[in-house]
């Protein structure tokens, strides 16, 4: 693929199609919004206006295989961004980091086979909803995901555990089961969530 361009309205088709081609099929996508409304995408950008679409699995840094990896590393470059959203939402820094370790790892390009985009995963419903305009920019992505954790907290009155599987599962999901849902990934996702809560407050330069 060189170029192309689409409307807005077959955009997410397209996005649908290419989840569905084969990682090896094609490097990183980047789109941009012209004036007229028109969105372009190519794997060869030409200029600044482009902004990564969607990363290539084969262009995704490797998994260690056992090695250990000092949180610090991962984490200083968006430290500054977390303390900043969240103070404004009267989040717990280390909660905003362990939902990003988490979610994507640190990986701002993160894209999963469902969609959910960035740092903190926001699915478009969502990233629409607090007002993400890139939610591949870490702090635009940063900042929607605290906001939505934040109203999480405050629908689920303060309950960590409730808020984190509304996040992962969603509030209906919550609401419907009047508690943390029966799917073994939410529930999961809840424990990865609370162990890496206590890590980064107790000690975020230690190994894993």
């Amino acid at each position: 693929m060189k170029h192309f361009a689409v409307n807005s309205l077959a955009v997410w088709g397209l996005f649908l199609v290419l989840l569905s081609v084969p990682a090896t099929g094609f490097g990183d996508i980047y789109r941009y919004v012209d004036a007229y409304g028109v969105t372009h995408f190519t794997d060869r950008p030409t200029n600044g206006q482009y902004r990564l679409f969607m990363k290539s699995k084969r262009s995704q840094p490797p998994k260690s295989a056992g090695k250990s990896i000092n949180l610090t590393n991962l984490t200083k470059h968006y430290d500054s961004l977390v303390k900043q959203y969240a103070s404004a939402y009267n989040l717990d820094e280390a909660l905003v980091h362990a939902v990003i370790k988490v979610e994507s790892n640190y990986n701002s390009n993160a894209l999963s086979n469902k969609g959910a985009q960035g740092l903190m995963q926001l699915i478009p419903e969502t990233a629409s909803d607090m007002n993400v305009r890139d939610p591949f920019n870490p702090e635009d992505n940063i900042r929607g995901g605290s906001r939505y954790l934040r109203l999480m907290l405050d629908q689920f009155k303060g309950d960590t555990d409730l808020a984190l599987a509304a996040y992962n599962a969603g509030p209906n999901a919550v609401l419907r089961h009047q508690g943390i849902p029966p799917y073994e990934e939410t529930r999961n996702y809840v424990q990865k969530v609370k162990k890496y809560l206590e890590y980064f407050r107790q000690n975020r330069t230690a190994s894993l």
